[in-house]
């Protein structure tokens, strides 16, 4: 009866203690309105840098720091990705890529909500959230809960791992940087 009592326990501790990780995160997710931050993205063992500022809902611009001058830039319906090597650019409806879930603050608290943390080396914790035949994985700070980057597949279906760091939060914008290049 006593074992039957500290598993209760337990169990219910590690539920509480989960519970209480998503309400924190949410929390912190519930006081951004934007970022501005540093990135590494991998892909497929290719390794890009640079610099991003979302706006919610579904606005990002991202420079990156190559001798091409890649932008990406998504006005919240449309995903441009242009590179002033050849000065052509891709255009993708935002709603299928990732990026359409994870430009969408109220969609990640909503799966926050019903999802469960794992924890990670000690170090991160990660939500995983299935949808529309995706899978993303976004990665929190354990310390300070504060989002670190995300997993997900490109639409070419190459792995892809995306790395912030120096953010800062609602900072002034330019919301003409989310204006799509013609």
């Amino acid at each position: 009866m006593i074992r039957f009592f500290l598993t209760f326990i337990i169990i219910l501790y590690s539920s509480n203690t989960y519970a209480s990780i998503s309400e924190k995160i949410i929390n912190k997710l519930n006081e951004i309105n934007n970022l501005e931050f540093s990135f590494i993205q991998t892909v497929d063992e290719k390794e890009e840098k640079g610099n991003c500022i979302i706006s919610y809902p579904k606005k990002i611009y991202c420079k990156y720091d190559s001798k091409y001058n890649k932008i990406l830039v998504s006005n919240g319906r449309s995903l441009v990705i242009k590179s002033k090597k050849n000065n052509h650019y891709f255009r993708y409806p935002l709603k299928s890529t990732p990026l359409f879930f994870l430009l969408d603050k109220d969609f990640l608290i909503k799966k926050i909500i019903t999802s469960n943390s794992k924890l990670i080396d000690n170090k991160y914790y990660m939500i995983s959230i299935k949808e529309s035949n995706q899978l993303i994985n976004i990665f929190f700070n354990k310390s300070n809960l504060q989002l670190v980057g995300w997993q997900t597949e490109d639409i070419y279906q190459n792995l892809s791992v995306t790395y912030i760091f120096d953010i800062k939060k609602n900072k002034k914008v330019n919301y003409n940087l989310f204006k799509l290049p013609q």
